[in-house]
């Protein structure tokens, strides 16, 4: 779950399914410890279309955007972060369990939050970018 604004992964989660479950943990985790966003956007994948996680958001409050079929556009920030994570962490590693890859992938996405300079902001990695952002530009997706 990323701020937009900013590019700050807010959770995540790692699973071998399609489920919806460990997408609603992620934003209990993200909206426990952060600002609720006003908005979420996400593409119309199935666990995003599930009774489980749009529940979730109506329960939180939060109003929902989902991405028209084959608008790449929309979620172009989350596939550049898929990406990066692919060729900068998990191509890199021979990840051997499960745990592993949870373990690595949570490494680099620290290192993405805390220290990785992104064009977005000049230099500001995105801890910085979301710390210095105002309320009125918090909305997540």
């Amino acid at each position: 779950i990323m701020d937009w604004y900013s590019r700050k992964v807010l959770a995540w989660r790692l699973s071998n399914s399609m489920d919806a479950d460990f997408w609603v943990e992620a934003l209990k985790e993200a909206t426990a410890k952060h600002d609720t966003p006003e908005i979420f956007n996400s593409d119309q994948g199935s666990q995003f279309t599930s009774g489980a996680w749009i529940d979730g958001l109506t329960d939180a409050k939060i109003k929902i955007s989902m991405d028209g079929k084959g608008a790449w556009r929309d979620n172009r920030m989350i596939e550049r972060l898929r990406r990066s994570l692919k060729y900068d962490c998990v191509y890199l590693n021979a990840f051997e369990t499960g745990l592993q890859m949870r373990a690595g992938i949570g490494k680099w996405l620290t290192y993405d939050n805390s220290a990785r300079p992104h064009s977005t902001h000049g230099i500001l990695p995105p801890d910085e970018a979301y710390e210095s952002k105002t309320e009125q530009t918090r909305l997540a997706a």
